[in-house]
């Protein structure tokens, strides 16, 4: 859901033109996808409308897309902007194996011949734990392996509780001992720091599944897997402008684990070693990393690939049920980009959800507040049937 290694870009330093300001294209197309759906939307999505995020902000609820030339019109932060789609052909190139989900345009990554030092970073880190992995078998103990577990279960909520549902998507809120401390488990997962990771799963919401969309199936399975990545040129020209986490840019602990993100993980694989040995750090670094890593991945991936679709969100998000068992309820995907203020992703009873079990917890306790649910009107107007 994030880059391995981030750095905030600035667009007048990227060898593309940024997005320009520009009059709202009249043509529409239907679309599902909202940026932060800090509320309900209205009943026509065909409508470019603006909501008062919770943020201060107003954020764009609709993306107009004008056929003719291949632009894409939308407003952020009140600003209306147009940007060139890239230039791909848009020849289908298959499908994706046991699914509907065309590949429109297969995206080869590693055969390229712009790789940058943040790409090199990223492929190095991903390339090393999987590497550490393997040495598992023979530094197998019982405390490794439950610190391995306990570590999975901190750091997976500090990435599903915290930089999905508090802070992309405002879904509840706690104090900012609690917010922070919880931000600080999803950095130990190794998946970024939180104002870069929010940021481009923002901007997977308000372009979800289109050519903008950061890592959509629609390019290839292993591309919205793990491959978009090592390719963050092409993921920065698709979103533009990093101009959707003002929220968070404001706040100085923010910043501060953006400046300094990578060494807290070296800093905790420091520690393990010391505590445990070699063990330590092959089952609490290695074998943890790359089970969070392909988890959090497989929302990306499989759950826009492989599932059902329950609500009309317009997009290839599905319910998966067996990505909701290992993702603590993010497989539930298609409920969730249907609802996506939603702090509750497993809306039917038996539909498991870890997560909101925890922010359930959290509010009967007094310190998880302004708890966002789906209301039985906007059910009915995502409904197929509708």
């Amino acid at each position: 859901m994030a880059l391995i290694i981030s750095a905030l870009l600035k667009p007048n330093s990227l060898p593309f033109s940024p997005l320009q300001r520009v009059t709202p294209i009249a043509k529409t197309r239907r679309f599902s996808c909202k940026v932060l759906n800090s509320g309900h939307p209205d009943s026509e999505l065909n409508q470019i409308k603006r909501k008062q995020s919770p943020l201060g902000s107003s954020f764009v609820t609709q993306l107009r897309r004008s056929y003719s030339n291949g632009e894409v019109s939308a407003l952020a932060n009140g600003v209306s902007v147009v940007a060139k789609e890239p230039d791909h052909d848009l020849k289908t190139q298959g499908r994706i194996l046991f699914s509907d989900v065309v590949v429109q345009k297969r995206r080869e990554v590693f055969w390229r011949g712009n790789w940058n030092a943040l790409d090199i970073t990223s492929a190095g880190i991903v390339l090393a734990m999987h590497l550490l992995s393997l040495c598992a078998p023979f530094y197998f103990n019982w405390p490794a392996f439950w610190l391995a577990a306990g570590l999975y279960l901190v750091t997976g909520l500090g990435i599903t509780l915290s930089f999905h549902r508090n802070l992309s998507h405002r879904s509840f809120k706690l104090p900012k001992w609690l917010e922070y401390l919880f931000a600080y488990c999803g950095v130990q997962a190794l998946q970024g720091n939180p104002i870069d990771w929010v940021s481009t799963h923002r901007y997977h919401h308000q372009f979800c599944d289109s050519e903008r969309d950061p890592h959509s199936p629609i390019e290839g399975f292993w591309f919205s897997h793990m491959n978009w990545l090592f390719d963050t040129s092409t993921v920065i020209e698709k979103r533009g402008d990093s101009t959707n986490v003002g929220d968070l840019e404001k706040q100085p602990f923010y910043r501060f684990l953006q400046s300094t993100y990578i060494l807290h993980p070296i800093a905790l694989g420091a520690l393990l070693y010391a505590l445990g040995g070699f063990p330590f750090l092959v089952w609490g670094m290695g074998v943890r990393t790359i089970w969070v890593y392909h988890i959090t991945w497989l929302v990306n991936s499989a759950s826009h690939v492989w599932g059902r679709q329950a609500w009309n969100t317009g997009d290839l998000s599905k319910n998966n049920w067996w990505v909701a068992l290992l993702a603590f309820g993010e497989g539930w995907h298609n409920n969730h980009h249907a609802f996506e203020y939603s702090a509750r992703h497993g809306l039917e009873w038996w539909q498991l959800d870890l997560t909101w079990y925890v922010i359930k917890f959290l509010q009967v306790v007094g310190v998880a507040t302004e708890v966002k649910l789906p209301s039985q009107l906007h059910k009915q107007k995502m409904a197929f049937n509708n």
